[in-house]
């Protein structure tokens, strides 16, 4: 199946990085992955499996704060809304640092916010792409608010959608990985 998926990208997985690919998926989907629901991903996993490393950007770091501002009238938004979220994306980009932050209805809306605006001035492409759903599972309820979840994200563009995946017991950092891989998706097509 992973053969059949890489020669429809143009790919050629020889028996050796194809092992490893088979290796990294069972090693992945262990720990709560599943790459059926997240084309985009296994994509960009398998190209990295042949030695391909993507150089667009490299993330330095990102920081998300959500301030509750109950009993602060003017800092309310224009819903009546109390808690702000922001975010501060700070990236490597043409031999260039970057710090972009932006604010959102949420941490995972804020941090792709900030990635973009980070991003747009050197990927004008960028500016297409959009966030179509955002999906949250629990991986194993055992272990309760630290819990392990999958997060799911759709992006589209002008030339079609795709999906992505992040896996972490942090929400934040699931989703982050999944925000990365749905933009890396996009520069690759382009």
């Amino acid at each position: 199946t992973l053969e059949l998926k890489a020669g429809e990208i143009g790919l050629s997985l020889d028996g050796k990085v194809l092992g490893d690919v088979v290796d990294t998926l069972k090693r992945l989907e262990y720990e709560g992955y599943h790459y059926e629901a997240a084309d985009a991903s296994l994509e960009l996993l398998m190209r990295r499996a042949t030695g391909w490393e993507p150089d667009w950007f490299k993330v330095e770091s990102f920081r998300v704060i959500t301030d509750d501002t109950a009993g602060v009238a003017t800092l309310t938004d224009e819903t009546g809304a109390t808690v702000t979220t922001e975010a501060t994306v700070k990236v490597h980009v043409d031999g260039r640092r970057v710090i972009a932050t932006a604010e959102g209805n949420g941490p995972v809306n804020a941090l792709d916010g900030a990635l973009r605006k980070a991003l747009t001035h050197f990927y004008p492409e960028l500016k297409d792409v959009r966030l179509t759903d955002y999906k949250v599972r629990v991986v194993d309820a055992k272990d309760g608010t630290a819990a392990k979840v999958r997060v799911l994200v759709e992006g589209a563009d002008e030339q079609g959608s795709w999906s992505t995946i992040g896996v972490s017991t942090n929400i934040i950092e699931a989703s982050w990985q999944a925000l990365a891989d749905s933009v890396e998706y996009p520069l690759l097509r382009h």
